[in-house]
């Protein structure tokens, strides 16, 4: 475990210099599109991409589903970007693969696309990706779970609250990634729900925001109200999550994980609220993009991928004040640090 997340770290440091002699790009159009724009993850994704875009002369418009999952907004936005003669798009996609069409009919009109955050389904798909290894995240909530519990985790009663019905791929990762590092067995690593592990109280979506995050905790505590470990797809739900809880007198009885380690969640594990979180750096994600267009726009080379893997790998690292044994981790204060980087 250790090893891999050092090697998630020295990525990163490598993409940071990957595009470092980037030139201006006056006249070079790009657009962002992101899942929302209220969930502070794809704020800082915007700020990173609107800091980047005036860094180097280029003129971004951004565009956002309505809530997670408007996959519909999505695709009106790829045709606009088409039609304004954009030389690139960075998407984080809500339907990984409904979008992949427009993608082809994007990049056939010669423009670079990226998938930001969220893998396409195929990954292929995609020009290039620019992501947190988002199963090594689910892998390293799932261990410091495990680990926190100790020989309690074989009598664990663990749910899931997951993103949206359409399993995009950052959903399944995350998710198949908890379950590795907890010691869950899988079954299909590309499939939520076919795990048939009897410490497993269920599933339910969240549409990655805090008001889903409450309700799906509800529904699981109808399913079992002994319930006492929770994976979180990210930390808005998390908070849902956790209110939920306490409205039933049962917020000290449940560990909470997620992934994000955005400002509001690092500050959410420092006062209880989430145990531990796996830390994802958008605006280095956002800002690498914005300059892979600009070099794709002077001479057409497309970004490569971080070596021995399928993606570029923007880091991640846990964030936890209860640090277990044989889990690598940073401290809240490390973490407020670097979070949204």
């Amino acid at each position: 475990m250790k090893k891999s997340v050092l090697a998630a770290t020295i990525g990163a440091l490598a993409l940071g210099v990957a595009f470092s002699g980037a030139a201006r790009a006056e006249g070079v159009s790009a657009c962002l599109i992101t899942k929302t724009d209220t969930n502070p993850f794809f704020v800082k994704m915007k700020e990173g991409a609107e800091a980047k875009a005036k860094e180097l002369g280029i003129e971004l418009k951004s565009y956002a589903g309505k809530v997670d999952g408007d996959h519909d907004s999505q695709v009106a936005a790829i045709e606009s970007c088409i039609a304004d003669g954009a030389k690139g798009i960075l998407i984080a996609a809500s339907d990984t693969k409904a979008i992949v069409d427009q993608v082809k009919k994007a990049q056939d009109a010669g423009l670079l696309v990226i998938a930001l955050d969220t893998p396409l389904d195929p990954a292929t798909a995609a020009d290039a990706t620019f992501a947190t290894d988002n199963l090594l995240a689910g892998k390293l909530i799932g261990a410091w779970a495990a680990a926190t519990l100790g020989d309690k985790a074989k009598d664990a009663k663990i749910g899931f609250l997951d993103l949206v019905p359409s399993q995009p791929t950052v959903d399944v990762l995350r998710d198949q990634g908890f379950m590795i590092g907890f010691g869950i067995d899988v079954k299909d690593p590309n499939k939520i729900g076919d795990e048939d592990d009897p410490r497993i109280v269920g599933h339910d979506v969240t549409n990655g925001n805090e008001e889903g995050g409450r309700t799906a905790m509800e529904n699981l505590l109808q399913k079992d109200p002994d319930i006492n470990v929770i994976h979180t797809i990210n930390e808005p739900a998390a908070v849902g999550a956790y209110e939920a809880l306490k409205a039933v007198g049962k917020e000290k009885d449940v560990l909470i994980v997620s992934v994000d380690g955005g400002c509001p969640g690092v500050k959410s594990v420092a006062e209880g609220v989430i145990g531990a979180t796996s830390q994802q750096y958008p605006l280095l994600m956002a800002s690498l993009g914005i300059e892979a267009i600009a070099q794709y726009a002077k001479d057409g080379t497309k970004p490569k991928p971080t070596e021995g893997k399928d993606f570029f790998d923007t880091g991640v690292a846990l964030v936890t004040d209860k640090p277990a044994a044989g889990v690598e981790s940073i401290d809240v204060k490390t973490g407020t640090d670097k979070c949204w980087g």
